[in-house]
């Protein structure tokens, strides 16, 4: 029997998420993933395999108006800001996949982001 560590369990939680949920040309899949350092958030048509727009706390631009990229301040921003990428592509409504993370903290708040900005979810 395997040892159950954290990145273990969030793996188990990450598959099991993705075998309910999935993203279409019409409702496309917001996909976040949080390192320690930086958060990532992409738009994904699975159907197409295709990645439609994507934005992380790690971009030059985002990081000069940020006191740290580590922190839900900067994760509203990225919410927000892939928010405006999404609606110049059109898109307003997304299946929001947290990746195995818990809806806590910094991808709460990348969610919030984003439903300030106008994607609905």
């Amino acid at each position: 029997m395997a040892v159950s560590t954290r990145s273990n369990s969030r793996q188990m939680r990450k598959a099991r998420i993705r075998r309910k949920i999935s993203g279409s040309a019409e409702r496309p899949r917001l996909s976040i993933f949080r390192s320690s350092r930086f958060i990532y958030a992409q738009i994904v048509d699975d159907q197409r395999a295709a990645t439609l727009c994507a934005c992380s706390s790690l971009e030059k631009e985002l990081r000069a108006n940020l006191k740290s990229a580590r922190d839900q301040g900067a994760a509203k921003e990225v919410g927000k800001i892939l928010a405006e990428r999404a609606k110049k592509q059109d898109i307003k409504k997304v299946v929001f996949d947290r990746n195995g993370f818990i809806y806590h903290g910094r991808v709460k708040a990348l969610a919030e982001g984003a439903r300030e900005a106008g994607l609905e979810f």
